[in-house]
């Protein structure tokens, strides 16, 4: 008996779909080819991600599929994640605007360069927590660190003392980004102050007798509006380098 054998010319069903598409393509059309992956798309891709859901919530795997791609494709041009994060906060940096250190108004320079970083940090929150876990490596990093010296230095600072300014000043907005992120989540001033208010009613209901400069001077003490304390707390340390 003959063996049953498929009739000639009939191409598979994949092979089929794939001709009856051509007909809808634009003769000469080339396909769209998928954008190289890069360290550059890869730090964007994670950015989007942070100001979208938070920093806890980035991870190698969920950039990958951001990018349509493998997790094994981005240590192709990632390291790890320390190295990602790394990168990120380096991008950050670039983002802030150095001025031309002024004699005259050094001080209010110093202030502003921390605030642009501090406003990059609340924008992706939680991220300023990968710039305290490690000592930064980004050109970038240096760049900003860099600048803040030169404003000190012309502010008549000493060197050490301006180094260990600058040090300090970065750490501090780096922990008041992520503390004030968890003080006032996605808050508006309104709602910030609701807050305070709460705040002031509970400290007004101590015993006095135990706490009787909290409780008389509550509203004192929780004062403070915007980034008041911010630039309060930063003219305290730049306003103690020359004499």
């Amino acid at each position: 008996m003959a063996k049953k054998s498929t009739s000639r010319g009939i191409v598979s069903r994949d092979e089929w779909a794939a001709q009856v598409a051509a007909l809808t393509e634009t003769p000469g059309a080339s396909r769209p080819r998928r954008e190289p992956l890069t360290a550059g798309r890869i730090v964007a891709a994670a950015l989007e991600l942070v100001e979208a859901e938070g920093f806890d919530e980035l991870t190698m795997r969920r950039i990958a599929a951001a990018l349509k791609a493998s997790p094994g494709a981005l240590y192709v041009h990632v390291r790890d994640k320390a190295e990602l994060d790394d990168l990120m906060i380096g991008e950050l940096c670039s983002r802030v605007t150095l001025p031309r250190p002024d004699p005259a108004r050094w001080t209010e320079q110093a202030i502003d360069v921390c605030g642009q970083l501090r406003d990059q940090y609340l924008r992706y929150p939680g991220i300023s927590r990968a710039a305290l876990a490690a000592a930064p490596h980004s050109l970038h990093t240096l760049r900003l660190n860099e600048g803040m010296l030169a404003i000190l230095l012309a502010g008549g600072a000493s060197l050490r003392s301006a180094a260990w300014a600058a040090d300090a000043a970065f750490l501090y907005v780096g922990a008041y980004s992520a503390v004030s992120l968890r003080r006032y989540p996605e808050e508006d001033a309104g709602e910030q102050a609701a807050t305070r208010a709460e705040v002031v009613e509970r400290l007004g209901m101590l015993p006095p007798d135990r706490f009787p400069i909290t409780v008389a001077h509550a509203e004192e003490l929780t004062s403070g509006e915007g980034h008041a304390r911010f630039d309060f707390t930063l003219g305290l340390l730049f306003g103690g380098l020359t004499p």
